[in-house]
């Protein structure tokens, strides 16, 4: 008999096995089909010259790719950072700061793995996780023999983890703190403020401050701020900190698996070390074509107009209604309706929308009510039409 792995136990099913389960005695409405805003993948077209680039290098396909990536890839990435985020020249060294993921989720789970020791201030230790919260982080903090703390993430913290209220004792614990700005699923965004306060809080209890940041070039009006923009502005030190992005949200390319980790570049050194013992190498054409799109611009913009155009349509239809509001950033919509689960089997029964109840992407805290229950996701990733018939018929059924 097999053995296995007992803190996988834990986890328990994912959100999208528990809607599986949720749905399985339902049968959708009739002559309709069936419209998937459960999943965060972006379904808008995406540029013409990555086919383009990925062909013409397709005789690189001969080769076993290196772990660290291309030049080119690295150099690419280096230069978006520093335009993007108003870097000072230097900050971020293509050869020292980036690690080449297969998308974020990838090095997110990884990151756990690496920067988690065996106990802290003597006890296990602990990982500090947003309430919502994106499921691989819970896994990954799991995984590495860590105990997860969810820290309420609700309207009444504008929908951000509020660490101050983090307990000294869990702080001395503390290996890792995950968080995303803009958050997922409820769009809001961390300023610089905020950033400087969780750096420096992570400075004085010594954790690893990892912010994933693969939402950070779809909003509504400012461009979000980001975790090595508030460095820069204390002095440059990135020790300590990591942030994640990665090209299926901004380019709309879920398939192409490519992203990237950048910060202290001792970590950036064991991440490659890791990587080179058991993860999947980029292939050489998709490194040429993920360079291609980090360099370019124009894409990304008729990307963000797509989505504000969709969020238009969401608020004619939605204002004023369950809890409607704005986002300002990232693409879905956190709609309070109550009760998500059964919110979410009406409009699979009614409408055939398929759309994932927010208590799936939290975890239960015996101090503190689930702060997902009432909550319904729904993510904006299909065309405008569809999308636009789909929050007409949310607002009807619900």
């Amino acid at each position: 008999m097999p053995h296995f792995n007992p803190r996988l136990d834990v986890l328990g099913e994912g959100p999208f096995q528990r809607l599986g389960s949720l749905f399985e005695d339902i049968i959708p409405a009739a002559n309709r089909e069936p419209v998937v805003m459960s999943i965060g993948e972006p379904r808008h077209p995406y540029p013409d010259f990555v086919g383009t680039v990925l062909d013409a290098n397709r005789h690189l396909y001969d080769r076993y790719p290196p772990t660290n990536g291309t030049a080119e890839f690295r150099t690419a990435v280096a230069g978006w950072l520093s335009r993007r985020y108003h870097l000072p020249d230097g900050m971020i060294d293509a050869d020292r700061h980036v690690v080449p993921l297969a998308g974020t989720r990838e090095g997110l789970f990884l990151l756990a793995s690496l920067v988690i020791p065996e106990t802290k201030a003597g006890k296990r230790p602990m990982v500090l996780i947003p309430n919502p919260f994106y499921h691989c982080y819970a896994g990954a903090a799991l995984a590495a023999g860590a105990e997860p703390y969810y820290v309420p993430a609700t309207s009444e913290t504008g929908f951000l983890p509020d660490f101050s209220t983090v307990p000294e004792t869990v702080l001395a614990r503390t290996s890792l703190v995950y968080l995303c700005s803009p958050a997922n699923p409820q769009g809001a965004v961390a300023s610089l403020d905020y950033f400087a306060g969780l750096l420096a809080l992570a400075h004085a209890h010594d954790f690893v401050v990892a912010i994933d940041e693969c939402y950070a070039e779809i909003y509504h009006r400012e461009p979000p701020p980001g975790v090595l923009e508030a460095c820069a502005r204390g002095g440059s030190d990135i020790t300590g900190v990591m942030a994640f992005h990665s090209l299926s949200k901004r380019s709309s390319v879920p398939g192409l698996r490519s992203g990237f980790a950048t910060g202290d570049p001792d970590i950036v050194a064991r991440f490659l070390t890791l990587r080179s013992y058991g993860c999947a190498s980029t292939p050489l054409p998709v490194y040429a074509a993920a360079a291609a799109l980090w360099r370019d611009e124009s894409h990304v913009e008729e990307n963000r107009v797509r989505y504000r155009e969709k969020f238009d349509d969401a608020e004619a239809a939605l204002a004023g209604r369950l809890g409607f509001y704005r986002p300002p950033g990232a693409f879905f919509l956190w709609l309070d309706v109550g009760d998500g689960e059964a919110a979410a089997r009406e409009l699979w029964a009614r409408a055939a929308i398929r759309t994932l109840p927010g208590k799936y992407l939290t975890g239960d805290r015996a101090d503190a009510d689930n702060p997902g229950e009432r909550y319904l996701r729904v993510a904006l990733i299909l065309d405008r039409a569809t999308t636009a018939a789909a929050v007409e018929e949310i607002a009807r059924v619900l």
